[in-house]
């Protein structure tokens, strides 16, 4: 499993381990505005199918120079010339891709700016949490362009912000950026002063020093339980909690909080 994390082995994503089993991971192609190319989704697949059993415990996903990613490599795309069949397999790898990012159980924070633009969106929305700046741009231009989505606009940025809302996107090219992207769902928080790649970082951290199981279970039991009938999510979700809630590696945290030694909640009003 070395050769999952071995940085020597990506030419497309620059990787670093940081403490804690933290790993960042920056597409690393800045003169293309990060654009996906059929090797960078094959690089992502390659990482995202091995990290959890190779020990990362959490990454920051992010892009180097001024953009996060401005999606299909549209330059490859037309000089391949692809059939209906090749570009259809395409697809399916990014399905791969952002699937293993999805469901694989490890946390994904994503440091966004710049551009995050059709497949950079569509890549964005398989991380679980999303951070910007007030200079990052959303938007699905496909419908300008004279394609369609596909890598998963349809499922993950209209269940984050609704098929109204995302048709419009791809109808219209319209950009969101800012607190509305936030509002909207697009992102879970917004960085004023700074860029979003510390505060990123800092959530990173902080959800590395959960149990592996745990994080496991809410980075990969919850999509899986969204896509089940109430009855079916609710029977999962007993199971799950069964084996998450008895977990050893679990009794010294309940032991501290049983013995009020551990942290406590406190409203946003309060120091800790």
């Amino acid at each position: 499993m070395h050769d999952v994390v071995n940085p020597e082995t990506y030419e497309n994503l620059a990787i670093s381990e940081r403490d804690n089993g933290l790993y960042v991971v920056t597409l690393n192609r800045p003169a293309k505005r990060n654009a996906l190319d059929v090797a960078t989704i094959e690089e992502l697949i390659r990482f995202f199918s091995g990290a959890r059993m190779a020990g990362v415990r959490a990454v920051v996903l992010a892009g180097a120079g001024d953009h996060f990613c401005a999606g299909l490599d549209l330059v490859e795309h037309w000089q391949a010339d692809r059939s209906p069949d090749e570009f259809m397999h395409v697809c399916l790898r990014w399905h791969e891709a952002f699937n293993k990012m999805e469901y694989g159980g490890v946390p994904i924070i994503a440091a966004l700016k710049g551009a995050v633009v059709g497949g950079g969106l569509e890549l964005a929305s398989a991380a679980h949490v999303r951070v910007i700046d007030p200079g990052t741009y959303f938007a699905l231009p496909e419908g300008q362009r004279g394609i369609f989505t596909g890598g998963g606009a349809t499922i993950r940025v209209s269940d984050m912000i609704g098929k109204y809302r995302m048709i419009d996107m791809i109808l219209t090219g319209r950009v969101y950026q800012g607190q509305e992207a936030v509002d909207l769902g697009l992102a879970q928080y917004i960085v004023e002063d700074g860029g979003s790649f510390d505060k990123a970082y800092e959530l990173a951290d902080k959800v590395a020093q959960n149990l592996p199981l745990t994080n496991f279970a809410i980075c990969s039991a919850v999509s899986h339980m969204n896509n089940m009938s109430g009855m079916d999510a609710a029977y999962a979700e007993a199971f799950v909690g069964g084996i998450v809630n008895t977990q050893p590696d679990a009794r010294a945290r309940l032991e501290a909080f049983a013995n009020k030694t551990a942290a406590r909640v406190r409203p946003n009003s309060e120091s800790s």
